[in-house]
């Protein structure tokens, strides 16, 4: 058995220890640029047949696959080491390239195809990069039209004494390609209508595109219906009379369950622990009707909901109906609520807007001041447009909410209002993988005096998610000693985020904000700390550690780090 062990040393000359277990140790010194030396060193053989024959074929092997064919390799024996050096001599450039296309190519593709080739004249020829290239041609032909394309022939001619290597590659395009029937194995449940609803892409007559079936796939596996999506067409199928084929798509599923009961714990450093029941269907009445309902209880919030989510119509819009009941402890305020609620979710271009209309009651009893209700009917349009590189952990980009709804006295309310509300987050990239992340957020309801009006469309802030360095809603108006919502919110915040490596990062932040009745009273709380970043499958999760300078109090807080 042999084993290697690393010696200090400078990249040139490297040396390498190798010792064969109840033997004599065996060194082999390896003198070479430094960047030859650290591509030999992970291929340099461990065992028992370290000879100097193997030893030269090897160095000889993996000079070639980077271009370098006519190297001067020395391996000699001397008391006991093994003395190799090399020199890799000039390294190998492509000269010429003949890439050839076959099949009923348009001359704009065929022209962007040849441009789009990964190893052009000039550039030092490598084994990697020669593959690459190849296989990156042969995928932007399957990608698009032409499913049945092929590599015919490929060939590399290297000529070691004039250091020039002459590429070929021969391929065949086959055929167009077209989407034929739709053909469904696997469903027991649900109907192939259901399926029709969420299939915007690939239809009878469509240019075959990888894209495509890659996208139906997504929708479909992430509804509530399918646990398992393998979809792909017959590409065995003949050609019709005009050279086309039109290719049958096989869409194979499997269907979840059709009830799910969940029992969960956890914790949060708003509401604190938690409990929680779920049961979950996705076929309520054998309809498809998504059916979540549940009880959650919290330390400050206990909430009681039953929801049902529709499948799409027909310009792909979700609708979906919704009863709650919920009760609150936070910062000396007691609130009880009930309410109903419908709702609309669409998707236009990159923005998604949610249209809805929700009548809820409530009392409230804050400590020291007298127990109020209220009701309202609100009818309410949100739009958030999403421009980000990665949805769960931004690096670039930026989100931005508005929403704006409102109440009369005149239908199922006790005060006219209009509350207005936006929030934005902007991601600007430190480096390749550092992040500034700035946020913002402002609301204002449009009302003669904050009573009468439920805490939902009023305003506080404070905590995880708003200002860190204070508790739970904890800035807002006074009332008794209670807080309660005011009429107006203005938060800001700045945060870096270091990583030190793929999972596990660091931040430091500034948050400041308030909420108030009277845009005289505001003064905004400012807050600030570090956290830890840890990138859990879910997103980056974020453990703060805030100082509050309004109260003097330190917080902790702890969520997913993600754009809302």
């Amino acid at each position: 058995m042999l084993h290697l062990r690393r010696l200090p040393f400078a990249l040139l000359p490297l040396v390498l220890l190798l010792t064969i277990q109840g033997a004599q140790a065996v060194t082999l010194e390896v003198q070479a640029p430094d960047e030859i030396g650290e591509l030999l060193d992970p291929y340099l053989p461990h065992d028992e047949q370290a000879s100097p024959t193997r030893i030269h074929q090897l160095s000889s092997e993996i000079l070639a696959t980077e271009g370098y064919f006519s190297p001067q390799i020395d391996v000699e024996s001397r008391d006991e080491v093994l003395h190799l050096r090399i020199d890799p001599g000039q390294r190998t450039r492509v000269d010429r390239v003949d890439v050839a296309v076959d099949g009923p190519l348009d001359p704009k593709t065929r022209e962007s195809l040849l441009a789009a080739w990964g190893l052009p004249s000039g550039q030092p020829f490598r084994q990697n990069d020669w593959n690459d290239a190849k296989q990156h041609l042969l995928a932007a032909l399957l990608a698009e039209n032409h499913a049945a394309a092929r590599l015919i022939d490929s060939q590399a001619e290297i000529d070691p004494e004039t250091h020039r290597a002459d590429l070929k590659a021969h391929y065949d395009a086959g055929p167009r390609y077209r989407f034929g029937e739709l053909r469904i194995e696997g469903l027991q449940r649900y109907s192939p209508a259901l399926i029709a609803r969420y299939n915007r892409e690939v239809t009878p007559g469509t240019p075959y595109s990888e894209a495509r079936l890659g996208s139906l796939q997504n929708t479909l596996q992430a509804t509530p219906y399918f646990s398992s999506i393998q979809i792909d067409i017959e590409r065995d199928t003949a050609p019709d009379a005009d050279g086309e084929v039109s290719a049958p798509v096989i869409l194979r599923v499997r269907e979840r369950p059709a009830h799910r009961l969940a029992f969960g714990v956890g914790a949060s450093s708003n509401t604190g622990a938690r409990v929680e029941a779920n049961y979950h269907t996705p076929d309520l009445f054998r309809q498809a009707w998504e059916f979540d309902t549940g009880l959650r209880l919290e330390q400050k919030k206990q909430t009681a909901y039953s929801d049902i989510f529709f499948p799409p119509d027909d310009k792909a819009r979700r609708h979906s109906v919704g009863l709650m009941a919920e009760g609150t402890d936070i910062q000396g305020l007691r609130t009880e609520r009930y309410g109903f609620g419908v709702q609309r979710v669409e998707q236009r271009g990159s923005i998604e807007q949610r249209l809805s209309l929700n009548w809820q009651e409530e009392r409230r009893q804050p400590d020291g001041a007298l127990e109020t209700r209220s009701q309202a009917l609100v009818p309410n349009v949100m739009w958030t447009w999403r421009q980000v590189d990665n949805l769960l952990d931004p690096h670039r980009g930026i989100v931005l909410q508005m929403q704006v709804g409102g109440a009369s006295k005149a239908v199922l309310a006790d005060r006219d209002f209009v509350r207005l509300h936006s929030r934005v987050q902007y991601f600007i990239p430190l480096g390749k993988v550092d992040t500034l992340t700035l946020r913002g957020e402002i609301g204002y309801t449009l009302a003669d005096s904050r009573q009468g009006i439920p805490q939902d469309y009023l305003f506080r802030t404070g905590g995880t998610g708003s200002v860190r360095g204070y508790a739970y809603q904890s800035l807002g108006v006074r009332e008794g000693s209670a807080v309660v919502g005011g009429r107006y919110l203005g938060v800001l915040s700045a945060e870096a985020t270091h990583w030190l490596n793929e999972s596990w990062g660091i931040a430091a932040f500034v948050d400041a904000g308030d909420a108030v009745d009277a845009l005289q009273k505001a003064k905004m709380a400012l807050g600030y700390g570090l956290g830890a970043r840890w990138r859990s499958p879910a997103g980056p999760l974020g453990v703060d550690l805030a100082y509050g300078q309004r109260t003097a109090d330190i917080q902790l807080h702890f969520a997913l780090a993600i754009p809302f």
